[in-house]
């Protein structure tokens, strides 16, 4: 594998490091700023909010610029962002810097695939995007914990000068590895993404991964204020804990794709939907106990992303379908529902924090997520409605999207 594909996986475990380590620093943030834990918890929804607006949005807006030219650009965009979350005299400049590092984060994921599958032949695309998407699990095994580590013990802002400096690092590395006749591919308008959101099908897979997602991080922002105020944990443990979920979150990340291939996308994705409703309820009444909280924690983070293979493959199947010409915008817009998800379930967590209580997010998150497992139990028999048998995903549906 080229060089330049390694700079490629630098830049997504910088930026999937910024995004995720927030959750393990919302008490510190808190504290620091003087603001409530559930106005913390909006740096998250803020974050994912810029990275559903940017994918789509701008990555239409920017299809004639140069892609080498485009990431460097994001790659500074993202180190700027940074840089002033480090430097936030107070909260609002802090919400400023996460909107323009969730808006490189949007824009980069949309065009780092396409980057990828160019540097490499097309027999070794799904190993190139394969690798580049390491990034991010690495970023959540490694860099979450370890920044969390850092924000605990330095300050939460030594955190974001560690992140920018990563930043610093991938753009030197795509300045001088990835090469600049790297051709454009055709933009997909905005008009074009809007009408994929004209199907019945598609709209339903977008409120199965908004529902999926958003039931999970209700909890998962505010997992630190439970483990420190409920598990009885120190604020230096949570960064070993965040360790053990990233962990089992590549685990996850293996297992659910490894399941989806073998029973088809809809009964993987039930599997886990009606898992990961069932561990979240558990939580609920484990959380007091320290020692069986890092195990519901552990099979947490097994099933939180397991479900993203499924849906990611799913979303393409029925795109082909659907809307046979516009499959990559139907692609990038599940990504955008993963964010609206992540926004969606911080801000209520934050709703629940406040008028009910930091443990009523775990179960409430749960009969969320029950929510999307009822209309992954809709999709599926519209499927045999419709004559569709269960499909299974494959290496070369997903290296073509």
């Amino acid at each position: 594998m080229p060089l330049a594909l390694w700079a490629l996986t630098l830049s997504a475990f910088a930026i999937g490091t910024t995004e995720f380590v927030i959750v393990g620093l919302i008490p510190t943030i808190a504290a620091s700023l003087q603001v409530s834990v559930p106005s913390a918890g909006l740096l998250v929804s803020i974050y994912a909010l810029g990275v559903a607006v940017g994918a789509p949005v701008l990555t239409a807006l920017t299809g004639r610029v140069p892609r080498k030219h485009l990431l460097l650009g994001l790659m500074a965009l993202f180190t700027v962002g940074n840089l002033i979350a480090w430097q936030a005299p107070g909260y609002e400049a802090l919400m400023a810097a996460r909107v323009l590092t969730g808006l490189a984060h949007g824009v980069f994921f949309s065009i780092g695939s396409t980057i990828a599958t160019s540097l490499v032949p097309k027999e070794k695309a799904a190993s190139a995007i394969a690798i580049m998407f390491t990034g991010l699990t690495v970023a959540l095994v490694t860099g979450v914990p370890l920044g969390t580590f850092i924000g605990q013990t330095l300050g939460w802002q030594s955190t974001f000068l560690a992140v920018s400096l990563l930043g610093v690092l991938a753009f030197i590395g795509s300045l001088l590895l990835v090469p600049n006749n790297i051709a454009n591919s055709p933009p997909a308008s905005l008009m074009t993404q809007l009408s994929v959101l004209k199907r019945p099908r598609l709209l339903l897979v977008y409120a199965m991964t908004t529902l999926g997602y958003g039931g999970s991080f209700i909890a998962f922002t505010y997992l630190a204020p439970i483990l420190q105020e409920i598990s009885g944990f120190s604020a230096s443990s949570v960064s070993l804990l965040m360790l053990v979920y990233g962990v089992s979150v590549a685990y996850g990340n293996i297992w659910g794709g490894r399941l989806a291939d073998r029973k088809g996308a809809i009964p993987a994705l039930r599997t886990v939907f009606g898992l990961l409703s069932l561990v979240l309820l558990v939580f609920t009444f484990t959380a007091n106990n320290p020692w069986l909280a890092v195990a519901t924690v552990l099979a947490w983070g097994a099933v939180a992303f397991g479900n993203v293979p499924g849906l990611q493959v799913y979303v393409v199947q029925r795109a082909e379908r659907d809307a046979p010409q516009a499959v990559d915008v139907a692609s990038g817009l599940n990504i955008a529902a993963f964010n609206v998800g992540i926004a969606l379930g911080a801000w209520c967590g934050g709703l629940i924090v406040t008028h009910i209580g930091l443990m009523a997010t775990p179960w409430i998150g749960a009969l969320v997520v029950v929510g999307a497992l009822g209309l992954t139990a809709l999709a599926g028999r519209l499927d045999q409605k419709d004559g569709i048998c269960t499909l299974t995903s494959s290496t070369r549906t997903i290296a073509a999207h």
